[in-house]
C-alpha cells in the first residue's frame, strides 16, 4: 500500500483538477463519476476527468466521503448547501 503524498504509485506527479460539478451513470458493472467545470455565464458544462469503479467501491467511497465530511463541519462548520438538488 502506498502512502498519501502527491506522486502516484509509479512516482509521477499527481494531477489536481477542479470541479464544481459532477453526474453520475451506472450498469450493472461499474460506477460512472464524470467531473468537471460549469460557469454562471455558460450553459455548457466542460468535463475533464471521468473515473469508473466498481459498486463494492462506490459504496465505500461514500460512506469515505460522509465521515470525512462530518469531521469538515466539525471543524469548519456546515457546508454550504446552495448545490443541493431538493
Amino acid at each position: 500500500m502506498r502512502k498519501r503524498g502527491d506522486e502516484s504509485a509509479d512516482g509521477r506527479q499527481l494531477e489536481g483538477r477542479y470541479a464544481n460539478y459532477v453526474e453520475v451513470g451506472s450498469n450493472a458493472f461499474e460506477f460512472l463519476l464524470d467531473f468537471g467545470q460549469v460557469y454562471s455565464n455558460s450553459e455548457n458544462t466542460l468535463f475533464h476527468t471521468r473515473i469508473v469503479i466498481a459498486p463494492s467501491f462506490a459504496k465505500k467511497f461514500m460512506r469515505v466521503l460522509k465521515t470525512n465530511i462530518a469531521k469538515h463541519e466539525k471543524i469548519f462548520g456546515d457546508v454550504c448547501r446552495e448545490y443541493d438538488a431538493g
